[in-house]
């Protein structure tokens, strides 16, 4: 007899298209509250987060250490690109890139950290599951 599966065993997405996804979704997110409040906002750290989640359970077992290493890169290019397109919406920045880079990062750290740990700790749930079976 076959059991139902759970959300921990659901995820079966290529890490490279999740790469793609997140990537997308990050700079999306970023882009509405960029057009909401003009400026990057707990809008955009709590996207991050529920992106993180969502990516570490998409993703197939196979690819798990891409995804376990994705947030951080997924963070870094979001404030590139904004760096680049538009500094003046990551406070603190005088319109220099390198240091909207930094201020956006260091400003969005806390959603960094959660979101990091909270696709960490579903990868390793989603490890020890799949061991059990």
């Amino acid at each position: 007899m076959s059991h139902a599966r759970t959300i921990w065993e659901e995820g079966d997405e290529p890490g490279r298209q999740l790469v793609a996804l997140g990537l997308a979704v990050a700079l999306t997110v970023a882009v509405i509250d960029l057009a909401l409040t003009d400026r990057v906002s707990l809008l955009f750290d709590l996207g991050f987060a529920v992106l993180c989640v969502a990516l570490a359970l998409l993703v197939a077992p196979r690819d798990f250490f891409v995804v376990g290493v994705l947030p951080p890169l997924l963070m870094l290019t979001v404030f590139v690109v904004l760096a680049l397109a538009r500094p003046e919406a990551i406070p603190g920045t005088h319109h220099n890139a390198v240091q909207a880079i930094v201020n956006g990062l260091s400003h969005h750290s806390v959603a960094l950290f959660v979101g990091y740990a909270l696709c960490l700790g579903c990868l390793a749930v989603r490890r020890k599951v799949a061991a059990r079976r």
